[in-house]
This record gives C-alpha cells, sequence and structure tokens, in this order.
C-alpha cells in the first residue's frame, strides 16, 4: 500500500519504520525530524499527500491537526483515507471527519495506547472512529502497527475511548500511589501490600502491571528512576482532554478533575515534568495530610 506519514516523532517515527519494513511504500514529513530507514522523506506536507491510499497523521494536539488537514486534504488523491493516530480533543477529530467528508474523503480518528515502547514493538492498541469502509481499508495497517484494533463507533469515537480509558488510568494510578504512601506510613511493607492488593479487590493495572513501587511486581519505570514510560505531562495532556470533553457533554466527572489538578500541580509546580506519570508516588512520600 501506498502510505504517506506525517508526524515522525518519538511515536511516529517506529511506526513509520515498521510500516516499511512489513513492505509498504511510506513517504513521510516532519520538519524537525529526520526520516527512518525505509521512508522516503517529502519537502512538504501537502508533497507527501498527493499520491498516497492512506495518509496518517501522528500531532501534538487539535490545533495542529486541524492545521495540517486543512493543508493536506485538498492534496489527496480521491478514495484516499485520512488516518489520525494523535491524541486530540473530539470536537477537533470530528471536525476533521466532517472536512475530510466534504473533499469526498474518508477519516478515522484513531488514538494509540502502548506507548514507544508498543510502537517500536508493533504491539499498539488502536482505538478508531469512522465510517466501516475506512476502517476495513486502514485494518492491515492497524495489525502492521499493533496489535489489536477495535472500531469504536463513528467519528471521534476513537478519541472518546482513548479520554475515558486514560481518565481511568490517571486516577487509578493515584489512588494506588496513595495507598503505597500510606501503608509506609502504617508500617505496611510494600512487598506485602503488593502481594495481597494485586491478589484482591484493589487488583489494577497500575498495581499489577506498572507499579509504581521500586522492586515490587514486575519491572517498570519505578526500577529505572521514574524515567518516562507514559511521562507526567503527557498524563496532564489526556486528562485535560478529559474535562474538556466532559465540559462539552455536561458529564460530571469530579474524579477526573480532581486528578487533572493534581497532576498539573506535579507537571507545572513540582518536579514532575520528564518523569513518569507513576513518579506520584515520591511525591505522596514526602507528603503530610497537612
Amino acid at each position: 500500500m501506498k502510505i504517506a506519514f506525517l508526524g515522525l516523532g518519538n511515536m511516529g517515527t517506529p511506526m513509520a519504520a515498521n510500516l516499511a519494513k512489513a513492505g509498504h511504500d511510506v513517504t513521510g514529513y516532519d520538519p524537525a525530524t529526520p526520516m527512518p530507514a525505509g521512508v522516503t522523506g517529502a519537502i512538504s506536507a501537502a508533497g507527501a499527500v498527493q499520491d498516497a491510499e492512506v495518509v496518517i497523521t501522528m500531532l501534538p494536539n487539535g490545533a495542529i491537526l486541524r492545521s495540517v488537514a486543512a493543508e493536506v486534504i485538498p492534496a489527496m488523491a480521491p478514495g484516499a483515507v485520512l488516518v489520525d493516530c494523535s491524541t486530540v480533543d473530539v470536537d477537533s477529530a470530528r471536525a476533521v471527519a466532517e472536512q475530510a467528508a466534504a473533499a469526498g474523503l474518508a477519516a478515522l480518528d484513531a488514538p494509540v495506547s502502548g506507548g514507544v515502547g508498543g510502537a517500536t514493538a508493533g504491539t499498539l492498541t488502536f482505538m478508531v472512529g469512522g465510517p466501516d469502509a475506512a476502517f476495513a481499508t486502514a485494518l492491515p495497517l492497524f495489525e502492521v502497527m499493533g496489535q489489536k484494533a477495535v472500531h469504536c463507533g463513528g467519528p471521534g469515537a476513537g478519541q472518546a475511548a482513548k479520554i475515558c480509558n486514560n481518565m481511568i488510568l490517571g486516577v487509578t494510578m493515584i489512588a494506588t500511589c496513595e495507598a503505597f504512601a500510606l501503608a509506609d506510613k502504617l508500617g505496611l511493607d510494600r512487598q506485602k501490600m503488593f502481594d495481597v492488593v494485586s491478589t484482591s479487590s484493589g487488583y489494577s493495572w497500575t498495581m499489577n502491571a506498572y507499579c509504581p513501587a521500586p522492586g515490587v511486581g514486575p519491572a517498570s519505570p519505578a526500577d529505572n528512576g521514574y524515567k518516562p514510560g507514559f511521562a507526567a505531562e503527557l498524563m496532564l495532556k489526556d486528562l485535560r482532554l478529559s474535562q474538556q470533553a466532559a465540559g462539552s457533554a455536561d458529564a460530571d466527572t469530579p474524579m477526573g478533575a480532581l486528578a487533572t489538578l493534581l497532576y498539573e500541580s506535579f507537571v507545572e509546580a513540582e518536579d514532575g515534568r520528564g518523569m513518569d506519570f507513576s513518579a506520584m508516588l515520591p511525591r505522596f512520600e514526602k507528603r503530610s495530610r497537612g
């Protein structure tokens, strides 16, 4: 398949490389990043997409997505599919889908879960919104770049699924870190706490698979000085998106709102920027109730 890939940062570079390794003809464009092996560079985004059957974007935010879409949709070939793998606000995803439809094209919002490790290994999960036929066209590419693709519904449904998932993740990580800090002050051994909680009703992904306590449970960023697998500032971005969506939908999300405030303080007023989002544990260790 002939593919254009726009946005070759930490996530986009290995995703594009995996498509090229699988034998696809990949043309890339990124103003700040060199092309990975097997990917042909273009001098502009519009130039990259002209002959592509599928255009994939991996961009920082909704405003940039809207700008890039406005540039490339008029240049895309008839019948091509635009697949946005960025994590952006639902309104931007739906606006781009409407713009593509007006031009006779199809668009999918397809944010991912799995981080840089999953992008490199080709084990991402894709949460996809958009038309059935476009999903069928893109599915072979999702299967190269990931291990699972879930068609969640119409335009914006993929972003909605990602935002809801990561709101749960942020809230759960805070609760897990709070519990370890409380256990410390109660004199409970961390390994004993893990042994109980990981097999009891407190079971969660943040406890069992991504434990924030060093030396406890499977290897995680906590065992590597909290160097980010998923950076705290990216969690803050996703939590802010959840609250933007909650405002648009008139949804009451008090735990999501509080998690957003806590990560905002951690990233912007404390030492959380550049740390893994599980570094909330040492934050709570240093704090008292007052």
